[in-house]
């Protein structure tokens, strides 16, 4: 079904992998549409209450494939709209946790596509780099949204305009990893964190996705409405009454995403 990504769907856990190891994982057409296609099928797919991302070979994504790039006249605004902006929005608006697996450099839409992930858990060897300003382009695919709202404005514009490329180490201490592992430890940390969140709530974490956006931009009054809202509809979900049931029998809860 694709010839750019891997799918591979099992014990509710569904991870892509970008597939174009000779070039570092970098975004052609093919790619990117899809990834946004992956996307939207594991968020149907009732089964899947988690969903890793990660890359083959050495690299997580180096971005913008720029020879691919160079074949034919380019609209980069339309190309972020029908491209790149699509799969921010489906991570982003996905009603499950998206974990990445950072393995490897994560540049410029690499960079992005890291960052509107839930959790991002990286090898010792990976790095992050907003590389746009090096051939004059601006921050895009979200960048923008997510880098000041972590590391605040400042940091975030010497980080876009001198394209300085963070360890891992770094990152983490920006507050931009959740968690740094040595490379033979990140498949069994990755699998750790995806089994959590496939057993986890996930009606209640879809809808904290969307309250923690929510927080980042409303005002208190706007959030506040919000939590009630939601609230009402997670009370009313099976994995709240299993919770209680749970609690009061001092037993592990057993959820089932609904």
């Amino acid at each position: 079904m694709f010839s750019s990504l891997i799918l591979d769907t099992r014990d509710k856990i569904a991870t892509i992998t970008l597939n174009r190891p000779d070039v570092y994982n970098a975004f052609n057409d093919a790619l990117s549409f899809e990834l946004q296609d992956a996307l939207k099928q594991v968020e149907k797919d009732k089964e899947v209450r988690a969903v890793v991302l990660t890359g083959a070979g050495k690299a997580f994504c180096s971005g913008q494939d720029l020879k691919a790039a160079q074949e034919g006249a380019r609209n980069l605004g339309e190309s972020l709209q029908k491209r790149y902006n699509p799969i921010i929005r489906a991570i982003r608006n996905m009603p499950k946790p998206v974990i990445c697996r950072l393995n490897g450099v994560a540049a410029g839409a690499g960079c992005s596509l890291a960052l509107a992930c839930d959790v991002i858990i990286a090898s010792e060897n990976a790095s992050l780099i907003e590389i746009f300003i090096n051939i004059a382009l601006v921050l895009d695919s979200g960048s923008s949204y997510f880098l000041p709202r972590t590391v605040g404005y400042h940091r975030a514009f010497e980080l876009a305009t001198k394209a300085t490329k963070l360890s891992a180490e770094e990152a983490l201490g920006l507050g931009l990893l959740n968690k740094v592992v040595k490379p033979e430890a990140l498949d069994e940390a990755v699998q750790a964190e995806a089994e959590f969140y496939a057993n986890a709530p996930t009606k209640a974490i879809g809808m904290l996705k969307k309250m923690l956006t929510k927080g980042m931009t409303e005002d208190l009054d706007a959030v506040l409405d919000y939590e009630a809202y939601c609230q009402e509809i997670a009370g009313n979900s099976e994995d709240n009454r299993e919770g209680i049931a749970a609690f009061l029998e001092k037993r592990k809860p057993v959820f089932k995403g609904i």
